[in-house]
């Protein structure tokens, strides 16, 4: 299950704000990854939602952007070119980097393959790359310029004719498509790489597959996507693809290595996203999760709020020090689970509150647990490890108050 993708901005090489959805995990975020889209597409074909759609399933987190100039990013994309894209690719490794956490995968869309690759290398946090029909050479694309190849090099631009709209070329583009070595840039890659073509691809053909796979080193794959389009127009066809990425990036993606023992800290740290009016990340040594309110209080429900995090804590607490008892004295239990349940009410009408609570003025927090006890137990166990419960840190510290000590920080 994944969370809404959120819509974000950020500015790309030529200083345009670039459009962008970061789809998020419900859970745990496991990693980062940076989609790249093909030439002239969007962040919103159905190859990239279905690919962010399964990573996020398998508790990667996908950031899916607008290149210069496309779908709903702001300049000229006619001012744009291969290099200016894999500057915005850049770009976008920074923003995850300084908002979330650097990107460990990269996955890259027929010419949007070439910039992956051509950007991994610059990208020290980045584990592996991920292409779909992407061409083993950055000029292959300017085979589908046809006739106007001639009058662009005559007149410095001209107006090409790409899946039924008209995008304004300029001699600069071509120039620089000319002049990338991406073959080289595989070479040097070292990174694990996962290269997927479809043999009937017209408009990439094959032969591009087989010219990266061979010019890549170890560890490398190839996937044939059978009967599949250039574009994975098909739903099953995406979907596959989707399912197989995800797959083999579980086996490249390590929590371990994604934050260094230098970088670990003492404590939880809680920063601002600057995404929505309240979503933050909360980060406690490698571990990375989101904290955000539900839309009715004007949050994006990205993930739980302050209140399900402490209900959490005391949940978390209670399963563990049921299953600490349990095993001490040896009491045979499949399974303890606890649903808690948060709301506010008044002091005075809270029954099972001691007489001090109840003298309170106003409301109170009122936390209630369910505690499920899965296992052939009979009724005095089972009552004792009700009162076992009681025993969780974390219940002790909220029925007895905590000091909180606040300072600025220097």
């Amino acid at each position: 299950m994944a969370a809404r993708p959120l819509k974000i901005e950020f500015e790309g090489a030529h200083g345009a704000q670039l459009a962008a959805r970061l789809d998020l995990p419900a859970g745990h975020i496991r990693a980062y990854a940076l989609f790249a889209h093909c030439f002239t597409c969007s962040k919103d074909i159905a190859a990239a939602r279905q690919i962010a759609s399964a990573l996020s399933a398998g508790g990667i987190a996908v950031l899916r952007f607008d290149f210069t100039g496309l779908g709903g990013s702001g300049g000229d994309f006619s001012s744009t070119d291969f290099s200016s894209n894999v500057e915005d690719l850049k770009r976008a490794a920074d923003y995850l980097r300084q908002n979330f956490e650097a990107p460990q995968l990269l996955i890259g869309h027929s010419l949007g393959g070439a910039a992956v690759l051509s950007a991994a290398g610059d990208l020290s946090e980045v584990r592996a790359v991920a292409t779909i029909g992407a061409p083993s050479d950055a000029d292959h694309v300017i085979h589908n310029f046809h006739g106007a190849l001639d009058e662009i090099r005559a007149n410095g631009e001209g107006d090409v004719q790409l899946a039924g709209r008209t995008f304004k070329i300029r001699k600069e583009f071509i120039d620089d498509l000319e002049t990338q070595t991406v073959r080289q840039k595989v070479a040097d890659l070292k990174k694990a790489l996962l290269v997927m073509h479809a043999p009937l691809d017209e408009t990439v053909g094959i032969d591009n597959a087989s010219n990266i796979f061979v010019a890549a080193k170890h560890p490398k794959s190839f996937v044939t996507l059978d009967k599949a389009d250039h574009l994975l127009s098909r739903e099953d066809d995406a979907a596959y693809a989707a399912r197989v990425i995800a797959a083999w990036a579980s086996g490249y993606l390590d929590r371990e290595d994604a934050v260094s023992k230098g970088d670990e800290f003492e404590g939880v740290d809680v920063a601002e996203t600057r995404l929505g009016k309240f979503q933050a990340t909360v980060s406690t040594g490698h571990h990375r999760l989101i904290a955000d309110e539900p839309e009715s209080y004007g949050g994006f429900d990205s993930g739980p709020s302050p209140y399900d995090y402490l209900s959490a804590a005391l949940g978390a607490c209670t399963v563990m020090t049921l299953r600490m008892y349990a095993d001490r004295k040896r009491i045979d239990i499949d399974r303890i689970g606890t649903r808690v349940l948060h709301g506010k009410v008044h002091a005075a009408d809270c029954a099972e509150c001691s007489d001090e609570l109840r003298a309170r003025p106003g409301k109170i927090d009122r936390f209630e647990r369910i505690i499920q006890l899965e296992g052939n137990l009979d009724e005095p166990t089972r009552a004792r490890m009700i009162e076992i419960a009681d025993k969780c840190p974390v219940h002790k510290t909220l029925e007895a108050g905590a000091a909180i000590v606040t300072k600025a920080a220097d």
